[in-house]
């Protein structure tokens, strides 16, 4: 048998009980229990199947209906600490208690054998291969009484059964496994159980004569009836890939979703059907290497193919300054978009081991992390001011990725003036010493926060009472921000110069600015728009600032929607 070290699956068979809707239980799946699992470092990927071998009946408790499958490096770790709190309270909401009381659960856990590959199998966690289909047969069987034959089988698999299936058109991957030492030692089943995966391209000979070929022979023949007792057959194609995120919206776009908060309240489903605007949501967040929670909000477009746009902030704010774009943008746009906003990094404090200084380039990782977390393969962004300096810079870097970018109200380098600027507004900050409301953390406070709205919003915009409505929730989010994280964040703005990269850039990409932000008119004309190439537009807002998307939230959503779809 197998070590404890031994790679492994955990293969799992539910079926819902009548009565539990199919929205609730594909939410509960794709946005919690999955997602959760695939957050450890432990869990290398997750797969989700549904079977198609039911004859278009629907499944039930001996021959359900779908299939979940993760792999392990080691199996050892489903009996540790992170992943045995997954499983109890406070961590497993009580939401995935009642749920899983109204469905049919097999849980096994299988150690790895042995693995054949395709020359061209494709790694279907990777993000780029997200979308792809995939055929899997599962065939699970126990043995007759008797030495050696396990053994039989083994030889049966190797010098034959898989160098046959190989010959099959579409033939992706084989792989063997047995019943790992935990099930065994838990006294799961009381017999050893062997299980076989064969996987397919969805275009593949199943059925045809090299498959025949493959499950006819003398010796096959044999194995079935002197070495296998019983044996179970299941087609499968694969239903969703795993993600370390929340990002499932179809299943909330049903009225039998129901809104749900779980996982310690940091993560919140929000039905279409019970949504001001009436399209679903996902609030949540993505862990990056380093340790770092970036809070995000998904929502718009119930498509899991519906192209995306991610919005990223300027610094000491959260993503609420985009709300009013948002909802004008998915208006004008029949709600086409998915829309990913998230807050930066150092709206919060960071984790002592984060990296160090944070730079604009770590920034630009921190979009590439969300996008691969939420298993996304390429989007448009567009950022103000620190976040425009990302949308910019993420948008060079990574062309395969960012489709267009649209940058707002920044520059292309970080003058030498600026690190000493920021420093004396730190040091305003500091001095005032303020601490949240609901905890002992220190915050930026209301001094910082009053000079930061005066100089990012023109006087005309005070004087407009729906504007200083909105002014005032932007100096609140100002005040609020962790003063550690506004310290260690704003070091982005302290050095950085990508204007050489902008010259070989042939992608798609937009400026825009207010026309009341001080030189940044001039300078992103000279310095971002000219230099990325002629006819590159740089739209001024006019009577906005540093933050138009606040101030103007319709002409910006209009221009970006142009932009996007022109």
């Amino acid at each position: 048998m197998a070590s404890k070290s031994t790679p492994g699956i955990l293969y799992v068979t539910m079926q819902p009980k009548e009565g539990l809707p199919d929205a609730q239980f594909h939410d509960w799946y794709q946005n919690e229990h999955g997602p959760n699992r695939l957050r450890l470092p432990v869990c290398n990927n997750g797969f989700r199947y549904r079977a198609k071998d039911l004859e278009n009946q629907p499944g039930s408790k001996d021959k359900p209906e779908w299939m979940a499958i993760y792999d392990f490096d080691e199996l050892e770790w489903l009996t540790r600490e992170p992943y045995t709190r997954l499983r109890s309270a406070p961590v497993q909401s009580q939401r995935e208690r009642d749920t899983m009381k109204q469905i049919f659960v097999d849980r096994r856990s299988y150690d790895l054998l042995k693995e054949w590959k395709a020359d061209d199998f494709k790694d279907f966690q990777k993000v780029e291969n997200e979308g792809e289909q995939n055929v899997m047969i599962a065939v699970s069987f126990v043995l007759q009484d008797g030495e050696g034959k396990d053994e039989e089988l083994r030889k049966w698999y190797e010098e034959e059964h898989v160098g046959l299936l190989q010959k099959v058109p579409g033939w992706r991957r084989t792989r063997r496994f047995e019943t790992s030492y935990l099930d065994l030692e838990s006294g799961h089943k009381t017999e050893k159980e062997y299980l076989a995966l064969h996987e397919y391209a969805p275009q593949n000979g199943l059925g045809g004569p090299e498959f025949k070929t493959a499950t006819t022979t003398e010796w096959c023949d044999k194995i079935y009836k002197d070495v296998v007792k019983g044996r179970n057959r299941r087609v499968y194609d694969l239903y969703y890939t795993f993600g370390a995120a929340s990002r499932d919206l179809s299943s909330l776009s049903s009225t039998d979703a129901i809104s749900a908060e779980f996982v310690e309240g940091l993560t919140k489903t929000h039905p279409a059907h019970k949504a001001p605007e009436k399209w679903p949501a996902i609030e949540s967040f993505v862990t990056t290497p380093d340790g770092v929670q970036l809070p995000y909000r998904l929502e718009g477009s119930a498509s899991p193919n519906a192209p995306v746009l991610v919005l990223a902030n300027s610094i000491l704010v959260n993503h609420g300054i985009w709300d009013d774009f948002v909802s004008h943008f998915l208006r004008l746009t029949n709600n086409k978009y998915r829309i990913l906003r998230y807050n930066t990094r150092g709206r919060n404090a960071l984790p002592p081991k984060s990296i160090t200084p944070v730079t604009l380039d770590t920034l630009t990782t921190d979009v590439i992390t969300l996008l691969d977390a939420l298993r996304i393969k390429s989007a448009a962004i567009a950022g103000v001011s620190l976040g425009g300096a990302t949308a910019l810079n993420v948008g060079l870097e990574y062309p395969n990725r960012i489709e267009a970018f649209v940058s707002c109200d920044t520059n292309a380098f970080a003058p030498p003036s600026n690190a000493g600027a920021w420093n004396e507004r730190v040091a305003v900050a500091e001095k005032e010493s303020s601490t949240s409301s609901t905890s002992s953390e220190p915050i930026v406070g209301e001094q910082l926060a009053e000079l930061t709205v005066r100089r990012w919003f023109p006087q005309s915009s005070y004087d407009d009472a729906t504007l200083a409505k909105r002014i005032a929730r932007v100096k609140d989010m100002v005040a609020t921000n962790s003063l550690p994280g506004f310290r260690d964040g704003v070091k982005a703005l302290h050095q950085y110069d990508i204007r050489e990269k902008m010259s070989g850039y042939q992608g798609k990409g937009v400026f825009l600015v207010g026309s009341e932000d001080g030189v940044l008119p001039k300078s992103m004309k000279e310095n971002m728009a000219a230099k990325l190439g002629s006819g590159v537009e740089l739209k001024v807002v006019q009577g906005a600032g540093h933050l138009p998307m606040v101030e103007r939230p319709e002409e910006v959503a209009g221009f970006v929607a142009k932009f996007l779809e022109g």
